[in-house]
């Protein structure tokens, strides 16, 4: 195949040339290069995946330290409990990684190990989840900036919150490595700030310790007396629900290897690891850290920030940049964070498009190799819903902590499931079991736990959106079961096709038909060897009767979400489209017509069409261009947003180039 033309030449239009300009030029998925540079080395994936776990010590410790009220020093207990989860259910999530090389996210582990729908629910409960993650961290970020400013100029808050979102979509757009590789230095600001703070701290004041200690019995006394011993527990229970979204970042990993450095499944588990110890001492640490130093609420501000202007207090003229550095950081990384929500979301969007939940359009991909659709979506839900929350973090954090550990919930019992059912010659069988059961116990208990205590705070919001998304699967799915069959009934010209060809072969070799490029030519665009393609070869030859000599087919191999995986896949890809084309071929020449074939692979048909065509034009100069269209029962609003119609989109692209081109209607 010959190399297209420079996207940015003379030829392209301005609105093609402000694309390029705004998202970059177009990567080949034909460059075998190009799955290392989408490709992310440990390191770079703790900052683009795990970042979204430890950016929550930005908001998580200070809303658990909060909920406590006038019992703080429980925050101790609060903050062991989320640093013994973290470890217990990235632990688990370790042995998913194993079990799923090329992808473990809940959509995938659930409905591999339990049932698609099952794993419908969980990927339902994921896409919600994570338009929270880039909502939250973003109005977090803006928390942390402007806790830096006067108070006056908070009114601008929500504004520069909504800009984080339009930008990082845009950043997203471009392509992953953009959208990580520029944020690391950020990344490892926020890294040593933080570290630094709470291990000056921790030092500091080490002799405070006993005093701490003794703070923390009185504070277990009185509240004992005041609340009792369940009332008690309801109260850490709570603040430890308030910092749940901590977690999120674990699911984010094992989702996201498809876009690690090979050997994927230890680039997974390193990645895992970073995540879990940094994320577990930031959390943990910031909580001693605020009791340590007393730190209060003061309004306008985050509690880090009050922590680093308090500890800060007497290190004179140098103190103030410090802590602009150190919010600046925590803003950024926060906007790291919401990389989570613009990587995992499209491409579990993406898988359940594929497996016909979600419209097929969501697993197509732009010229830039990314999931736009998704990626647009991702990044329109979550302006929403930063217009709805006004950016509240106290509000937003109500909302996410339930749908990750329903993800979680289910990705355990899928876990446990298959170490039960699996035969006893798998190496520690009972060891993995163990863990994974263990983590499917405490995530159920966290999970009906959170269900309880935050449902009238707000948790419903969450669980109807789910409950509304999970609806609206539903009725995709049934539809696209609908039009399978009905397609099925075309697909009885395969076997007709098949059974003719082979009487042909019975017969003495025939000739091959004669090539006059001047004679009548009917170019005949095909999407693979199927009852679709044959409606329209047979549509063309009852219409036209014998007019047309020379018959061309022509397919392109659509590189979507889930073949771009190596380029293995592509090569893959590229021999089934021959082959397919090639059969038509066969056919036509069985038939005593001259026939030949056209094929590309790429990610736009339109635009592999339309690079193919002058080709065909300049030796076939006499040909005329065929397109089969779908034409359903009932012309309903879900045909139109299910179906693509990019028959019409290339008819209306040959006609603006001169080229015939005539849409054949295919009754279903």
């Amino acid at each position: 195949m010959d190399d297209k033309p420079d996207p940015v030449s003379p030829e392209a239009t301005l609105p093609e040339r402000f694309k390029t300009l705004v998202l970059g030029r177009a990567l080949s998925p034909h460059d075998r290069s190009v799955f290392h540079k989408l490709s992310l080395i440990a390191f770079l994936a703790w900052v683009g995946l795990g970042a979204d776990g430890l950016s929550s010590s930005c908001y998580g410790p200070q809303e658990a330290f909060l909920a406590l009220g006038a019992h703080p020093y429980l925050g101790i207990f609060v903050g062991l409990a989320s640093a013994l989860t973290v470890f217990i259910i990235s632990t688990s999530y370790s042995q998913i990684i194993e079990l799923f090389p090329t992808g473990g996210g809940g959509y995938l582990v659930a409905s591999k190990l339990l049932s698609p729908t099952v794993g419908m629910i969980s990927g339902c409960a994921l896409l919600i989840d994570y338009v929270l993650t880039i909502t939250i961290s973003i109005a977090s970020g803006a928390d942390a900036l402007f806790s830096f400013l006067p108070n006056g100029w908070l009114s601008y808050k929500l504004t520069v919150a909504i800009v984080g979102v339009l930008v990082l979509t845009l950043l997203n757009l471009r392509g992953v490595k953009e959208s990580v590789v520029t944020l690391v230095p950020i990344f490892m600001v926020f890294v040593v700030t933080h570290v630094f703070v709470i291990l000056y701290v921790l030092v500091v004041h080490a002799g405070d310790f006993g005093q701490v200690f003794a703070e923390t019995a009185n504070n277990v006394r009185q509240a004992h007396t005041e609340l009792g011993l369940l009332g008690m527990t309801l109260l850490m229970l709570r603040a430890y629900s308030m910092g749940a979204g901590t977690y999120t970042g674990i699911e984010a990993v094992s989702n996201g290897l498809p876009i690690l450095r090979e050997p994927k499944v230890q680039t997974g588990k390193r990645t895992m690891q970073y995540m879990a110890i940094s994320l577990a001492f930031t959390a943990t640490g910031l909580m001693f850290a605020y009791l340590l130093l007393h730190v209060k609420f003061q309004e306008g501000k985050t509690l880090n920030a009050v922590l680093f202007e308090t500890l800060t207090a007497n290190w004179g003229a140098g103190a103030r940049w410090f802590v602009l550095v150190t919010l600046v950081s925590e803003a950024m990384l926060l906007f790291v964070a919401a990389q989570a929500g613009f990587l995992d979301g499209p491409r579990v969007l993406s898988n359940m498009a594929l497996d016909r939940w979600m419209p097929t359009k969501f697993a197509t991909l732009s010229d830039r190799l990314v999931t736009q659709n998704g990626i647009l979506l991702m990044g329109i839900a979550a302006f929403l819903m930063m217009l709805l929350s006004q950016g509240r973090v106290e509000f937003l954090v109500v909302l996410y902590s339930i749908n990750v550990f329903i993800t979680f919930t289910l990705s355990q019992l899928g876990m446990v499931r298959h170490w039960w059912i699996t035969e006893k010659g798998v190496s520690h069988r009972w060891k993995k079991l163990f863990v994974n059961g263990l983590g499917l116990v405490l995530c159920t208990a966290i999970l009906a736990l959170m269900t309880i205590i935050k449902f009238r705070e707000g948790g419903a919001i969450t669980v109807v959106l789910t409950a509304a998304l999970v609806g609206v699967a539903l009725l995709i799915h049934r539809h696209y079961r609908y039009t399978g069959r009905l397609l099925r009934r075309l697909d009885d010209l395969v076997d007709i096709a098949a059974t003719e060809t082979g009487m042909g072969e019975t017969e003495h070799a025939k000739p091959e038909p004669d090539c006059n490029p001047k004679a009548k030519t009917a170019v005949i665009l095909v999407s693979g060897y199927n009852g679709l393609g044959l409606h329209t070869l047979y549509g063309v030859l009852r219409v036209f009767g014998g007019v047309f000599k020379n018959f061309v087919f022509v397919e392109v191999g659509i590189v979507d979400a889930g073949n771009f995986k190596g380029s293995d896949e592509i090569v893959r890809l590229r021999s089934h489209v021959l082959e397919d084309v090639h059969r038509y071929v066969d056919y036509m020449r069985e038939h005593g017509y001259y026939s030949e074939c056209f094929y590309s692979v790429g990610t736009d048909v339109v635009e592999e069409l339309a690079h193919i065509a002058p080709k065909i034009v300049t030796k076939f100069p006499n040909c005329v261009f065929f397109g089969g269209q779908l034409v359903f029962p009932k012309d309903t609003a879900a045909s139109r947003w299910l179906h693509n119609y990019t028959v019409f989109a290339v008819q209306k692209r040959f006609y603006r180039a001169g080229f015939p081109f005539v849409l054949l209607p295919i009754r279903v």
